[in-house]
């Protein structure tokens, strides 16, 4: 049972009014699905917008955050808690110990970076937490090809190409985290 979700997501809006307004559902949704959000902290873009969609539904709200970005970042002051760390290593790993799962929103390098790490986690089998993107407007489209390619070029196995779910439903996809084993993982 998922009792917690890292959502990893963008520090800026983003072009389009759609990134938002996801964002702000998704937050919703874990509030009224009692699932506890952990993500980085901060209060500006979609990480501000989730976590206080989240807490407005009545959730609980995890903000890990690296002392050097409490003020670039905006800390979140309104959060169940907070917890500001010494680095972005040290921010990574702690989110990863509390959560059950990790969905990824729209987002920049530090967002990439952080999803696949936790990939790259499940493909080493140092964890078995499903990892998920939401592909919002096509935006993971290319990302999609590229890991596709992987496989077809012979430098992804098939079987650690399914370690990485994806969905362009937000509901189908909180849905399959929610009620998800642990991701398998191994020589495939």
């Amino acid at each position: 049972m998922l009792r917690r979700l890292c959502v990893f997501c963008g520090a800026n809006d983003g072009n389009e009014p759609v990134y938002r307004q996801t964002a702000r559902s998704i937050g919703r949704m874990l509030g009224e699905r009692d699932v506890e959000l952990v993500y980085g902290g901060g209060n500006v873009g979609l990480m501000g917008t989730l976590a206080t969609a989240c807490l407005e539904a009545g959730g609980r709200v995890i903000g890990v955050i690296p002392q050097m970005l409490v003020a670039r970042e905006v800390a979140h002051g309104g959060l169940t808690e907070l917890r500001v760390v010494n680095s972005m290593h040290e921010r990574k790993a702690l989110m990863a110990d509390l959560a059950d799962a990790f969905l990824t929103l729209p987002g920049g390098f530090g967002t990439w970076e952080e999803f696949f790490e936790v990939l790259t986690w499940s493909q080493l089998g140092i964890q078995r937490k499903p990892c998920s993107l939401l592909n919002v407007n096509g935006y993971y489209d290319p990302l999609l090809t590229m890991v596709d390619n992987a496989v077809r070029a012979g430098f992804l196995r098939r079987g650690y190409r399914e370690l990485l779910w994806s969905d362009t439903d937000a509901v189908r996809l909180l849905d399959r985290l929610c009620g998800a084993p642990a991701a398998p993982f191994g020589d495939a």
